[in-house]
């Protein structure tokens, strides 16, 4: 299975997400998988410091893929709200001491955002053989259907960690939030396109139990996450309440490993850009949320519903204990 991973990873920064780490280190280490480019987007880090996270990242698990960073911003969405949410948490809530005994990830030199760009190229080259996973702001998946206006009909699928419709306390979430007219253009551009919502990613649990199993058969794999994990865990702990930590992305691929860990459902989908409901995720039948929302457009789009998070942290443990194939 050909692959391509778009990100925002965090692992090392303190106050910043680690499932897109979890989710690239399981798509290095499961022999089904050939991951053969990682961009990054701003989102959960900013474009540069997620850049700097995944090259660290295929640095230590001892991988050859290339990265190529992406877009800075938004297409339309002003930044600096996001930014000071995002990057200002950690000081906050007065824990980035939490980080003190991880390592910070490793300096690299300033790169071109040439990442819309080298996905583009690369899907529409093979067409219908890569897989295009999106779990971050889809703001380079939309700049490459610019680019490239036949990869809608090149992708093989797109799978997207995004969207929320019922999960108590969240109108939108940050990946459609933070950019809603990228994920406008990728939900109707008529790819075929598996969502993995909030819905069932806040159904996933790790906790550190779970953690020290997975670490008890040490690797560069399970070095690496165990270091950078371990503190986000306490993070989550302490300002959601939560006896570990959601595991969000890490969905995409084991879902792509095995599909039965889930059930899904077929709807049309869209990103509401107007008015209160901006960013707020839609099914063409919830008439109450068709604020600024066009006639359904696309094709229908595959929505996961369920996990089983037993067999989901199985599965990472059974793979990522086998080691990052490099």
């Amino acid at each position: 299975m050909r692959v391509i991973i778009d990100c925002d990873p965090g692992n090392g920064v303190p106050g910043a997400n680690v499932d897109d780490g979890l989710a690239l280190a399981l798509a290095l280490s499961a022999p089904q998988i050939s991951l053969e480019l990682i961009t990054t987007v701003a989102g959960n880090t900013a474009s540069e410091v997620g850049y700097r996270v995944a090259c660290d990242l295929v640095s230590r698990l001892g991988a050859s893929v290339p990265v190529r960073r992406g877009a800075s911003r938004a297409l339309m969405e002003p930044p600096e709200p996001w930014r000071a949410r995002l990057d200002g948490a950690v000081d906050s809530y007065g824990l980035r001491e939490l980080w003190r005994d991880t390592p910070s990830p490793a300096t690299v030199p300033k790169s071109a955002p040439l990442a819309p760009y080298a996905m583009g190229e690369l899907i529409c080259q093979h067409p219908g053989e890569i897989t295009l996973i999106a779990i971050g702001p889809l703001t380079n998946i939309a700049l490459a259907l610019r680019l490239f206006p036949d990869m809608a009909q090149a992708v093989r699928r797109i799978v997207i960690m995004g969207g929320v419709f019922h999960v108590p306390g969240y109108l939108k979430d940050t990946n459609f939030g933070l950019d809603p007219e990228a994920a406008h253009m990728v939900l109707t551009s008529g790819a075929p396109i598996t969502l993995v919502p909030m819905d069932v990613t806040t159904r996933t649990q790790m906790v550190h139990a779970d953690l020290d199993r997975l670490a008890a058969v040490e690797n560069p794999c399970t070095r690496y996450l165990a270091q950078t994990l371990r503190p986000w865990l306490d993070y989550s702990m302490k300002t959601r309440g939560l006896p570990g930590c959601w595991i969000h992305d890490a969905l995409t691929v084991a879902w792509l490993l095995e599909p039965g860990l889930c059930d899904s459902e077929q709807a049309y989908l869209d990103v509401a850009l107007e008015g209160v409901a901006r960013g707020m995720t839609c099914r063409r039948s919830a008439l109450k949320l068709d604020v600024g929302v066009a006639p359904p457009a696309g094709a229908p789009v595959q929505i996961l519903t369920t996990v089983d998070n037993v067999r989901l942290l199985a599965l990472l443990e059974r793979y990522l204990q086998g080691g990052a194939a490099p």
